[in-house]
């Protein structure tokens, strides 16, 4: 789990900013143009995500890439 814990913390900040703009993983996948298996996948910290699919999923979110990394925003 140790050299797991940014794939969780990634995971569960982007959960978080999917539920807040009401986004399904569906939903995220298909604006995205991520499958959402994919970003089911990614929540469960069971991928290590690309940094060209982290920008498209911050373009996606209306956030910047920095925002995905802000684990103190995690509850």
């Amino acid at each position: 789990m140790k050299d797991n814990v940014i794939n969780v913390l990634f995971g569960l900040r982007v959960k978080q900013l999917r539920n807040a703009k009401g986004y399904s993983q569906e939903a995220l996948g298909y604006e995205s143009g991520l499958h959402r298996t994919y970003i089911g996948h990614i929540e469960r910290a069971e991928k290590n995500i690309t940094l060209k699919n982290i920008d498209k999923l911050a373009t996606t979110l209306g956030v910047d890439i920095k925002d995905l990394f802000d684990f103190s925003q995690l509850r």
